[in-house]
């Protein structure tokens, strides 16, 4: 596979791992996509308007976002993809939906992804760094 084909199929794990009805998500998949000391980052707008962030690590993640995904269905679709490879880096802006049924006329909402890949030595490509925000 090319580096664009391996990032992808990084990419589209990530999805499937959050997506699906509502019930656990099974977070030993995270090593699919990113290695261990790997960040993510929440943003959003706060009620004065100011900028606000949560960074998690991957147990952080997986603790902040199972009590809603135990009760909530939730399905985030890619729907753009840009991809940049320089060496053993790689960038990728990757634009989704957020649905709460894949039938849904219309999406909750709509956000990007910047996502950060190295090419790990034995591992491949994986997910170093995240960080994403809702369109407004």
């Amino acid at each position: 596979m090319s580096d664009e084909e391996q990032i992808g199929a990084v990419i589209d794990e990530m999805y499937a791992m959050i997506s699906g009805p509502a019930g656990p998500r099974d977070w030993s998949r995270q090593r699919n996509s990113f290695l261990p000391e790997a960040r993510q980052v929440r943003t959003w707008v706060d009620e004065q308007g100011r900028p606000e962030m949560k960074m998690m690590g991957l147990d952080d993640y997986a603790e902040n976002t199972t009590p809603f995904f135990t009760t909530n269905n939730f399905y985030e679709i890619e729907t753009a993809r840009r991809i940049d490879v320089f060496g053993n880096m790689a960038h990728v802006w990757s634009n989704y939906e957020a649905r709460t049924s894949l039938d849904d006329a219309e999406p909750e909402r709509r956000g990007i992804n910047s996502i950060q890949l190295f090419r790990h030595p034995e591992e491949g490509w994986k997910i170093i760094s995240m960080i994403w925000d809702n369109e407004r």
